[in-house]
């Protein structure tokens, strides 16, 4: 099925990149791991770090809030340095496996990412489609933002590092929850005002069915790409599918 942009008046283009940009293997298998083996070394490295006690003044925060709604997270340990860092470690894979969409976890996974592009550890993944896909969207001036639950840092970092090279120089912008849960329709009104658009004029994409309910509800048009490895939707979902970003014509 196609999409066609000029006739649904679209100038702005916002994405997902979890199993719409990116495969979900290369964030579960390659990412996640990457910081389950790192995290510890960095937070002994980074003790002193400014960059570091914000975030973990937010995990801290989090932890509270956690213990408050009785959900028994790890022990929290205000000790010495290394009863601190195993704490926070023990609390961070916790978040992790239960698949957090947590402002303070992502700031610091973005932060562990980093180190590995710097290195060359890390290269990251894009769907085959994408660049051309970019391309094209840049010569038909269309505004191209994300939007995911990663960090800023963490989805600059991953489009400036792909294994086809730098794609950053075709997005114009990118937002994380700082602007507000992904599940949330107000989140996507601020996005449009980001925009300097009506909402109706931005195509929201994802591979996630409740993300485009709340995009939809904000008045975006909507699109669900459904990639290899996503996770199964509800099947009666109201939006209009693809599978692959060659179909979006104008």
């Amino acid at each position: 099925m196609t999409f066609n942009l000029s006739a649904s008046s679209v100038q702005g283009i916002l994405l997902d990149i979890e199993g719409t940009t990116s495969p979900m293997d290369f964030v579960y298998q390659v990412l996640f791991p990457f910081v389950r083996v790192h995290l510890t070394d960095y937070l002994r490295h980074n003790a002193g770090s400014e960059e570091l006690q914000r975030d973990l003044s937010m995990l801290r925060e989090e932890h509270l809030k956690d213990l408050e709604h009785a959900l028994a997270p790890p022990e929290w340990a205000d000790a010495h340095l290394d009863a601190q860092i195993e704490s926070v470690a023990h609390y961070v894979f916790w978040l992790m496996d239960r698949d957090r969409k947590s402002t303070g976890l992502k700031s610091l996974q973005g932060k562990i990412w980093q180190q590995g592009y710097v290195t060359g550890e890390l290269k990251s993944q894009v769907f085959q489609d994408i660049p051309a896909a970019f391309e094209y969207w840049k010569n038909k001036n269309l505004d191209v933002r994300i939007f995911s639950s990663g960090s800023v840092l963490a989805q600059r970092l991953l489009f400036a590092n792909t294994e086809v090279g730098d794609l950053t120089c075709f997005l114009g912008g990118y937002f994380d929850t700082n602007i507000g849960p992904k599940t949330d329709h107000e989140s996507y009104r601020h996005i449009a005002n980001e925009f300097h658009l009506p909402a109706a004029k931005v195509l929201f994409i994802s591979d996630m069915t409740a993300e485009l309910d709340a995009a939809k509800r904000a008045g975006m048009q909507t699109l669900l790409c459904v990639r290899p490895g996503n996770l199964p939707q509800p099947e009666k979902h109201g939006h209009r599918v693809i599978r692959s970003f060659s179909e979006i014509v104008s």
